[in-house]
This record gives C-alpha cells, structure tokens and sequence, in this order.
C-alpha cells in the first residue's frame, strides 16, 4: 500500500475511535474495538530467565510482538517500556492487524536473527506514524516552528518519534518554504 493509502486509512482509523488529525491517538482504543488484548510481558506466564533477559539484561531487543493465539492474536508488550514506548508499538502492531499482515512462521531465523518482511514493517511503520502522528499535524507544528519536544508532548509520542515525523514527512521542508 502507498504512503497516500496509507495516510487516508490512518484518518479513518482515527475517526473509527473518535479522533481528528489534531487529537492523541489512543491505540489501546483501536486494539479493543478490533478485538485484540495486550498482555504485558510481565503478566505472560514466561520464564523468569525470559523476563531477565528482555527487561534488565536486554530491554532494548524487546519491545512487543503480534503473536497468534487461538483463532486470532494478541500484542505482547514490554510492560518496562515508557507509556509513548509502548504507545507506539502497540500503534504498530496494530498497523500489522488493520493491514492484514501474514504471520510469519519464525520470529528468528538459525542464526538467532529476526525475521522480518520489510516491505510489510515499512507499512506498519507509515501507518503507526500517521496514527500517532499524522502528516497535516506535523505540517502544521513545523509551520509553527515547534520543537521535537513540543511536538512529542502534544502528541504523546517519544522525542525521537516526533522528530522521525517532522523530518521524514517533510513538514519542516515545507515549512521552510512557505516563507
């Protein structure tokens, strides 16, 4: 799907949980209106050696996944993670969900590396972006000179999320030129 698709069903997304362009997106809204549950990792039933690993030894390597279960799936999430954190990968997940993304049968391959198909994590990540941060908002923080942190505040989103949105969509290009 292309980044114009891709931004008119991030506004319908938004409308189907209430929210306009300028609004906080809240994707735990959309998780439970498509009937998907997220599970900390910490409530998951893993292993304690697993919970070690993915949130003190390694907490960057984890920050949630789409897993199968019974006839759907849930979205696991590292419950250590900071609430714009997880925000966004739940935003993600969900992208996977909404575009009807294929479950790949391993999550790593022999070498213990992750699989991934990129053109499907592209779109997922388009689609969260503008959930959380669409292109016409972002258009209009740059014309109003606001900051990655200004940006992120108002959005509920990371630093470097808001400033991922106001330079890879272009908005602070085009507000450059308006002068």
């Amino acid at each position: 799907m292309n980044k114009a698709a891709l931004k008119r069903l991030a506004i319908e997304l938004r409308e189907e949980v209430g929210v306009g362009i300028h609004d906080v997106f809240d994707p735990y809204q959309l998780a439970k209106l498509y009937g998907i549950q997220v599970i900390s990792l910490s409530s998951s039933g893993c292993s304690e050696e697993a919970l070690q690993h993915f949130q003190v030894k390694r907490p960057d390597v984890f920050s949630g996944a789409l897993v199968p279960f019974n006839n759907g799936a849930i979205i696991l999430e590292n419950d250590l993670h900071l609430p714009e954190r997880k925000r966004s990968t739940c935003s993600h997940e969900m992208a996977h969900v909404v575009l009807e993304h294929p479950f790949t049968a391993a999550l790593v391959n022999e070498r213990g590396c992750r699989v991934a198909n990129r053109e499907h994590e592209q779109e997922a990540a388009e689609l969260s972006g503008e959930l959380l941060l669409p292109f016409e908002a972002a258009k209009l923080l740059a014309r109003r000179r606001a900051s990655d942190e200004e940006a992120a505040k108002r959005f509920a989103v990371s630093v470097d999320f808001a400033r991922w949105r106001l330079n890879s969509t272009g908005a602070r290009i085009i507000a450059s030129r308006r002068k």
